[in-house]
């Protein structure tokens, strides 16, 4: 079968920061060290810095993980974390989410009320409601919107660094119908739109896509939705190789493949070295 091999894909800078973070901290710590939740958003990756003696602490609520720490070293996650924990963490976060925590800070200091548009359930935004909890309001859909109930001038709406940049576009325009004084921050990073624009361009010139990544991944997921959405074409998640159904591929004669920033390398390869020598079936 012939493969485009959708670019830019795969990791971003953030995650390779955050990879360079533990490695080091690994090499330079007598003692255990801990990562508080999946460092980045993939299985593979987390079981190869496991394998490094990097111990994963993964609950749903991070204060919670923390009770069953009891010594050594925590690194904090790249998606960011709540200053409300109280502890000088190893910081392992993304500087584009740095700089969302950071704007969310600043505009809570100057009274105003944050409208985050982000996945609930999703560390990023756990990490940055945390910097002004009842000054920033978590939305993830058109009723979160209407639901809101905010006075006074000072509004802004920012979201998630891992969205889709249209879903994005959208939900902010329903905030600022609703309060048109909002100033808008749309903090979606380089690297994920930059992966969600080339793979809705590649759309266009294949059968169907297959992304590979974590179902654990924002970003992976954003993937499949925007070739759906937007490049109106199939497209499957993959977390390994063995998650191929090659009925995807009946009648096709040219498949496109990118992959989530936190995708190990030699794992997309492998998927894409399988589909090469993939006979479609009729």
């Amino acid at each position: 079968m012939e493969v485009l091999k959708i670019t830019p894909r795969g990791y971003c800078h953030g995650v390779v920061d955050a990879f360079r973070i533990a490695r080091r901290v690994r090499e330079e710590t007598n003692g255990p060290v801990h990562m508080l939740g999946m460092l980045v958003h993939n299985t593979h990756a987390t079981d190869d810095l496991q394998a490094q003696g990097i111990a994963l602490v993964d609950q749903p609520n991070r204060l919670a993980g923390l009770e069953l720490i009891h010594e050594g070293t925590v690194i904090f996650t790249a998606h960011g974390v709540s200053p409300q924990l109280g502890l000088k963490p190893i910081d392992a976060t993304c500087s584009d989410v740095v700089r969302t925590h950071e704007l969310v800070a600043d505009l809570a200091r100057k009274g105003y009320e944050v409208v985050y548009i982000g996945r609930k359930g999703h560390p990023e935004p756990e990490g940055v409601v945390g910097e002004a909890p009842g000054k920033v309001h978590l939305v993830q859909d058109p009723q979160d919107i209407e639901a809101l109930d905010l006075q006074g001038d000072r509004i802004a709406v920012t979201c998630q660094t891992t969205l889709s940049v249209w879903d994005t576009e959208d939900l902010i325009g329903k905030v600022r119908a609703r309060y048109p004084q909002a100033e808008v921050y749309n903090e979606i990073c380089r690297a994920t739109q930059e992966r969600q624009e080339a793979a809705v361009e590649a759309a266009k010139e294949v059968d169907l896509v297959v992304v590979v990544g974590s179902p654990r991944s924002s970003n992976s997921l954003r993937l499949v939705e925007v070739v759906k959405k937007l490049g109106h074409k199939p497209a499957y998640l993959v977390d390994r190789l063995e998650d191929l159904d090659v009925e995807w591929f009946r009648g096709a004669q040219r498949v496109g493949v990118t992959s989530g920033a936190s995708t190990p390398t030699q794992l997309t390869r492998r998927v894409i070295e399988y589909l090469e020598a993939l006979e479609v079936p009729a």
